[in-house]
């Protein structure tokens, strides 16, 4: 998926932008832009934060004045085609110059917030933005609306006990949602969609889960420096690390190997007596 920020330019002349990705953009701020087909003839929009748009494609467009920051995202055809159940080539998406759609907001603000912190959380957590994007511009934008396929069941024992070896093997690297599904011969969104059916969580939070208990593990070594740590679980920065470790644990990692240490000490005095 391709991320990108656009700040407010001071040259307004009108250019010719053409697309070959499906883009959309989401205002960051209120401004305005002035689209067209023709150069000719552009009409300006005023945008409120959290507005969106989908652009034109292969066709090309002509943008004159960009008054607005905003973020502009590139949704892979791969990503579209596996959303839509059936499809065949490109998937047609009806564009809009502005439009308003909850679900796609927050998404866009959860890749927000992840450039920002410069991309810590690894390409699994942005090919789950991603799938769960396509799948609400499909759903809701495809010309050629097809009904998202419901699967009963799950993922066989089989195939979650292989997954479960590719992320414990993999668990230092960046592992992507297309490795996963690749590894037991699955799309990305028919494997996104039966994971969850069978364990209860996504991909990219059953990944964190698994690196937070190998964490655990290493932490209860005295001498195990956090940074080690953090990186032998396949986090890009030891502060990435501790953020994620006290959300989700309550304490951070240097606080959860004090307690861990200190109860041990406790149970041995104890067995003294």
């Amino acid at each position: 998926m391709r991320v990108e920020l656009f700040a407010p330019e001071s040259d307004t002349a009108p250019r010719h932008w053409v697309r070959h990705d499906q883009a959309f953009a989401m205002m960051l701020r209120p401004g305005s832009i002035e689209w067209g087909s023709k150069r000719s003839a552009l009409e300006k929009f005023n945008y409120a934060a959290g507005d969106l748009a989908l652009c034109d494609r292969h066709q090309g467009e002509w943008v004159g004045l960009m008054n607005v920051t905003h973020l502009q995202l590139g949704i892979s055809d791969a990503a579209l085609l596996a959303s839509s159940d059936g499809a065949y080539g490109e998937v047609e998406l009806r564009p809009s110059r502005k439009f308003a759609n909850a679900r796609l907001s927050a998404l866009v603000a959860a890749a927000h917030a992840e450039m920002v912190a410069g991309f810590p959380s690894g390409r699994l957590f942005l090919d789950s933005v991603e799938q769960a994007m396509a799948v609400a511009l499909v759903r809701d934008r495809a010309v050629r609306h097809r009904l998202v396929q419901m699967y009963r069941g799950g993922l066989g024992s089989a195939r979650l006990r292989k997954i479960k070896e590719l992320v414990q093997a993999k668990i230092e690297d960046d592992l992507s949602l297309d490795e996963m599904a690749q590894s037991v011969g699955l799309s990305t969104a028919h494997f996104a969609r039966m994971f969850r059916k069978s364990t209860g969580e996504t991909p990219h939070k059953f990944v964190l889960r698994q690196r937070l208990e190998r964490a655990k593990a290493m932490l209860r070594a005295p001498d195990a420096r956090v940074l080690d740590v953090a990186v032998a679980c396949g986090f890009k920065t030891q502060q990435h690390f501790a953020q994620v470790f006290r959300d989700v644990c309550g304490v951070s990692p240097t606080e959860y190997r004090q307690d861990f240490i200190g109860s041990e000490d406790m149970a041995l005095s104890l067995a003294a007596f």
